[in-house]
């Protein structure tokens, strides 16, 4: 894979990947004999975890190169944190680090077999909420954190077979109200509570909620054309006939409504007519 004519590794262009999967397949002992028959130094290794941290050199008094410390391992992640794929067994404060600066940091420390602790996980969807689809079994407070940055994370929770709480449901559709189309259509009913919440972050919502053939609650309903008028299209649509105090509502907020509604009652009628609507 690599020349001896090289025999300075760190002027030579070796792919990152090709490091880390000898020093994961390898080990220590097998990999510094690798190095030994290759010609590299253990200075020359050092030397070019340096350049892929994009670091300088540091020598001791008698001229010594130095390992690289921790303090310069976070340097290195608080600037770039995919520099820690470069770094063998980084700590936890340096993983911490690394997916503050770039969530996406977390996939590259699981490729080395590390289980990340729950703070790093956390710190990880804080800074990119997709990256909880490399997490293998999120706890409650990393999904949490997930649906908090962008409720449609629920989306690759799911589809780790996961079931999420309802407080997790909640969390997403206060955040999205459409995050609630993902809930349904796997297979997961969700709670008035959860609906509720989701018409009252977006009202359209409560179309996602009736494609799967359930019919919302008139609160469900009420707290949907509070939100936006419009909607009572969608809930007459499924052939529902919305109560009297549903029309006024959807009236109230978008006075349009009234012609969406088949035979609206005098009380809706004189609501439309204060609009400006004469003719109703």
């Amino acid at each position: 894979m690599y020349s001896s004519d090289n025999n300075n590794l760190h002027n030579v262009e070796i792919e990152a990947h090709q490091i880390l999967n000898l020093i994961e397949s390898l080990g220590d002992d097998k990999l510094t004999a690798f190095f030994k028959q290759m010609d590299y130094t253990e200075e020359e290794k050092i030397l070019y975890l340096y350049k892929r941290l994009y670091l300088t050199p540091e020598y001791d008094k008698d001229g010594k190169l130095l390992p690289v410390s921790e303090t310069d391992q976070l340097d290195a992640v608080n600037t770039d944190g995919d520099a820690i794929q470069y770094i063998k067994n980084p700590s936890e404060d340096v993983q911490l680090a690394a997916v503050k600066e770039d969530g996406f940091a977390i996939d590259y420390i699981m490729n080395k077999g590390i289980i990340p602790s729950e703070d790093v996980q956390v710190a990880a969807v804080n800074n990119k909420d997709y990256v909880i689809r490399y997490i293998k079994n999120p706890s409650e407070k990393v999904q949490l954190a997930a649906v908090n940055k962008d409720g449609n994370a629920i989306y690759y929770i799911i589809q780790k077979g996961i079931i999420p709480s309802e407080d997790v449901q909640l969390a997403a559709v206060n955040k999205d109200g459409t995050a609630i189309d993902y809930i349904i259509r796997n297979g997961i009913i969700p709670s008035e509570d959860v609906q509720l919440a989701a018409v009252n972050e977006n009202g359209n919502a409560i179309d996602y909620i009736m494609n799967k053939g359930i019919i919302p609650s008139e609160d469900v309903q009420l707290a949907a054309v509070n939100k936006d008028g419009y909607v009572i299209h969608y809930i007459i649509e499924k052939g529902i006939i919305p109560s009297e105090d549903v029309q006024w509502a959807a009236v109230n907020n978008y006075v349009l409504a009234i012609y969406q509604i088949e035979n609206p009652s005098e009380k809706v009628k004189q609501l439309a007519r204060e609009k400006g609507f004469k003719n109703v």
